[in-house]
């Protein structure tokens, strides 16, 4: 039997598209996992903070414990708020505080704190103050690095302004500042020093 030219193509073509599909199946896998880029930290499953509450006690036992809460059901967009507390405090005050984070939109409500405190060497909180007369230093810590659930707040004169509360989330690149990581939930409460 004799081919001619065109069929003789024709094999050609099918025998190189054959030869590719077997090549291509038969690849081994690599298993190789890819490496990690220490300035990104890879993508985590956030949960769902719902509502940032700081309570404050006086060190000297005179001013009243005050609680000031931020809270948005649906999370970040969607409806409004349905509280945004002003933080109000004493003039010339020492106040030892604590932030809790909670998912109000589960029942009964999920408190996150338990998750940042048994992760507390991938995350920080970061205050910062703003046109207020407050000075905000973190008093728990990793064992390295502070973690911000516990804070010790000293109030000077009279003033308004802003406070910024922000978890960042930083696996593998916490160094003890704010910069570096994701941002889990930021909140800006208005501040009172009366």
């Amino acid at each position: 039997m004799r081919l001619d030219l065109k069929t003789l193509k024709i094999y050609s073509i099918l025998t190189i598209v054959l030869f590719s599909v077997f090549a291509v199946g038969c690849k081994k896998d690599d298993d190789t996992p890819e490496p990690i880029d220490a300035t990104t930290p890879p993508d985590h499953e956030e949960e769902l903070i719902t509502s940032v509450i700081l309570t404050f006690v006086d060190t000297a036992g005179v001013e009243p414990t005050v609680e000031y809460a931020y809270r948005d059901i649906d999370g970040v967009g969607g409806n409004a708020p349905i509280q945004q507390d002003v933080i109000t405090l004493a003039a010339n005050t020492y106040y030892t505080a604590t932030v809790q984070l909670l998912n109000e939109a589960e029942s009964p409500a999920e408190d996150i704190t338990l998750e940042v405190q048994q992760e507390d060497d991938e995350h920080i909180f970061c205050y910062a103050p703003l046109n207020t007369n407050v000075a905000i230093t973190r008093t728990d810590s990793d064992g390295t690095y502070e973690v911000g659930i516990n804070t010790f707040w000293s109030t000077g004169a009279a003033a308004s302004g802003n406070t910024t509360v922000t978890l960042k989330h930083q696996p593998g690149v916490k160094d003890g500042t704010c910069a570096p990581g994701d941002t889990d939930v930021e909140v800006t409460f208005a501040t009172v020093i009366q």
